[in-house]
């Protein structure tokens, strides 16, 4: 047997190990890695409760080291950059980067939220503002979803007209860095739309920095390629997802009036204020 091979026999071993744990035994690893955590849950409560810490287990396959390890360097990150005190209004020119990258007010055919991206339309800001979108982001799904649920966002990038100079590769780099170490378990699938052939190039060098739990989370998608859209058909209402993305909707106005109301109330239930936010 190839090593290659062991390893994904192995892999899929460990992920049925973890699926097959009974409650009771997963609440237990959860107080073990609150113990091994110690003031820190006195530090940051609402952050490390059982919900985060299940969500950090099982993206670690129940490693109770790996797990600590993750949260204790999260805590640090969050402790500097403040994701939970960014609100809506901290984000620069949200008409056009909503547009562009922002929560679907539709969901997917298993109840999961789903985060649009549309990388033709340029952004106007810097791309540490673009970051701070995302965090901002991938903080609403984070308190906005069920304790129990695990991977509860489909990421759909529409990558039409892509080029190298949309997203430069240490973009790529810290935006995985962010999702898979500060963000485990969040993103269910990830679907690029219709990648041009220059993007495969691009990929080759970028996966590198995709954890293996996150590239067998990715799906391309192509216009051209039946089969390829029948992903699509297999995750989404095809009535309710819009058409450029191979669905039957015919609705294409982005009300951002609707939009910024929606974030402003999410911002609310989380206690983030424009005024607690200093980057």
């Amino acid at each position: 047997m190839s090593y290659q091979l062991m390893k994904k026999v192995r892999s899929e071993a460990t992920q049925q190990k973890a699926l097959s744990l009974s409650l009771e035994r997963q609440q237990e690893k959860i107080n073990e890695v609150r113990g091994l955590l110690g003031s820190l849950t006195e530090e940051m409560p609402s952050f490390l409760s059982d919900a985060t810490i299940r969500r950090f287990l099982r993206a670690r396959n129940w490693s109770m080291e790996q797990a600590t390890k993750g949260l204790k360097e999260t805590v640090k990150w969050r402790r500097e950059y403040r994701p939970d005190a960014i609100s809506w209004e901290d984000l620069a020119e949200m008409e056009n980067e909503a547009r562009r990258t922002h929560v679907a007010d539709y969901l997917d055919k298993n109840g999961r939220s789903v985060l649009v991206v549309n990388l033709p339309m340029q952004s106007k800001v810097s791309v540490k503002e673009q970051i701070k979108h995302l965090v901002y982001l991938l903080e609403y799904f984070a308190t906005n979803s069920a304790d129990e649920q695990d991977d509860y966002v489909v990421w759909l990038t529409d990558f039409r007209g892509w080029s190298i100079s949309s997203t430069p590769l240490s973009t790529t780099r810290e935006t995985m860095h962010i999702i898979q170490n500060y963000y485990p378990g969040v993103i269910a699938v990830a679907i690029p739309f219709d990648p041009p052939r220059v993007f495969e190039s691009f990929w080759k060098i970028a996966k590198n920095f995709v954890q293996p739990n996150m590239k067998e989370k990715v799906k391309f998608v192509y216009a051209n390629k039946p089969e390829s859209l029948k992903i699509i058909a297999d995750i989404f209402d095809l009535d309710t997802l819009e058409s450029s993305f191979g669905g039957r909707s015919t609705s294409t106005i982005f009300d951002i009036n609707k939009y910024t109301e929606r974030m402003r109330r999410a911002d609310k239930m989380r206690g983030a204020s424009k005024y607690t936010n200093g980057k």
